[in-house]
């Protein structure tokens, strides 16, 4: 049993770390295999652990509360069992779960989904009174394109915001019909976790009222801009720019403007970015965004070196309310602003000022493919949502998702017919 306990212990501990590694801008898809190969021998010591593993250490372990990469372990563990009994005591640990660790249930059952058929049971939860567990059902199951069944209509109009929001989301999946009210309603919630779900619903559907939503989001400085901001940056339309420049001037919205201008590929944008990367607050995300176009790599005389003070707020303004956990951000590295200004002033003649730009080469199939296999793990997620919606959902690559079925998602995507992701996705939108 000491074996076993080490195991669900450095399970737990490299669960955590692949799970930040998914979102770290300094790792690329390559460098996650030996990660997740340490996690899986962990798991799979658990598994040859048999009944008494299960029993004395993963079904108590699903109530660490605590301990989310706890639980998101003993969970997966459980559900590749062979004895169904695994998978019923994740049932009921599930439904007696407080809001806070559910997503830990979410993601084992997410990633086992890849792997083998969903659990029966997880349709039953679309019936339960809680409105989160209804949530993680119809996430779980629109992950891996399954129907929800007859209760889907209802569920697009429940009261719930996120249960609606999950709906939109696996209505999306199933490129079923959605009425133009349900969507319409989504479009105008002041909820931004529906009001985003409806846009993605919408651009997937082909509607322009969600791209009218996109833009007046933005326009109106709507709170959480982050999705409608990268979106209109995804489209590749030069003249978005202009809304995402007055997004810009507003400090509480500059990370999220800066986010967005490096996924618009154009020079303007990457001229955009410069003048903030003096200003120590969003300098190492305005270098991001600029090195996203450019392909400028940022190195050298280029970057200033790291000291402990970066990842700390100055003593004036530390207070008890600052969150001082780890963000993926803070292992960007900080430009050298008059370096890397120097270097623009050179390269600036390499660059078409009507094309678009992917890490320096000229925007297409090719570069975003490319892209979804060499890019930073924290860009991918969404460079794959662009290739989502110029495929009008046919092709997706769970970029969230252990390595293996990601790479079977990119080979599929690497025998698709280039016509159907030539085009920007907010071609060809109707008004139906």
């Amino acid at each position: 049993m000491d074996v076993l306990e080490e195991h669900l212990d450095e399970a737990a501990f490299l669960w955590l770390q692949w799970e930040r590694g998914l979102v770290a801008p300094h790792y690329v898809l390559n460098e996650m295999d030996g990660l997740e190969e340490r996690l899986l021998a962990h798991v799979d010591g658990l598994v040859l652990g048999g009944a008494p593993a299960a029993e004395k250490l993963l079904i108590p372990a699903l109530e660490a509360q605590e301990d989310v990469e706890r639980v998101t372990a003993a969970a997966y563990t459980l559900l590749g069992a062979e004895h169904p009994s695994g998978a019923e005591a994740v049932r009921a640990a599930l439904e007696s779960a407080s809001p806070e660790v559910l997503p830990a249930f979410r993601r084992a059952l997410e990633l086992r989904g890849f792997e083998a058929p969903l659990p029966s049971w997880l349709v039953t939860l679309l019936k339960q009174d809680e409105p989160a567990q209804r949530a993680l059902a119809l996430d779980v199951l629109a992950s891996h394109g399954v129907d929800p069944g007859p209760v889907l209509p209802d569920l697009l109009r429940h009261e719930d915001p996120h249960v609606a929001a999950a709906a939109l989301r696996a209505a999306a999946r199933l490129r079923s019909p959605l009425e133009r009210q349900v969507l319409q309603a989504g479009l105008t919630s002041p909820e931004p976790a529906l009001r985003d779900a409806a846009i993605t619903a919408g651009l997937l559907k082909g509607h322009r009222a969600a791209w009218t939503a996109c833009q007046a989001a933005v326009d109106s400085k709507a709170p959480e801009p982050r999705l409608p901001a990268l979106l209109l940056a995804l489209s590749g339309d030069a003249r978005e720019l202009e809304r995402l420049k007055r997004l810009l001037e507003e400090p509480r919205h500059r990370p999220d403007a800066l986010w967005a201008l490096g996924f618009s590929g154009q020079p303007a944008a990457a001229e955009l970015c410069l003048p903030w990367m003096e200003d120590d607050a969003v300098s190492h995300l305005a270098a991001e965004a600029f090195c996203a176009i450019t392909g400028l790599s940022l190195e050298g005389s280029l970057a200033v070196p790291p000291t402990e003070e970066d990842s700390l707020p100055p003593l004036e303004e530390e207070t008890l309310d600052v969150d001082l956990t780890p963000q993926p951000e803070d292992d960007l590295p900080r430009p050298a602003a008059a370096e890397v200004l120097a270097w623009w002033k050179e390269a600036r003649k390499n660059f078409e000022l009507d094309r678009r730009y992917l890490r320096g080469k000229p925007f297409g199939t090719e570069a975003l493919v490319e892209s979804l296999v060499t890019a930073p793990m924290r860009r991918r997620h969404a460079l794959a949502l662009d290739l989502a919606l110029r495929s009008r959902g046919e092709l997706r690559v769970p970029t969230r998702a252990f390595t293996p079925s990601q790479r079977k998602a990119l080979e599929a995507v690497r025998t698709a017919v280039p016509s159907a992701l030539s085009r920007a996705f907010t071609d060809g939108l109707h008004s139906s």
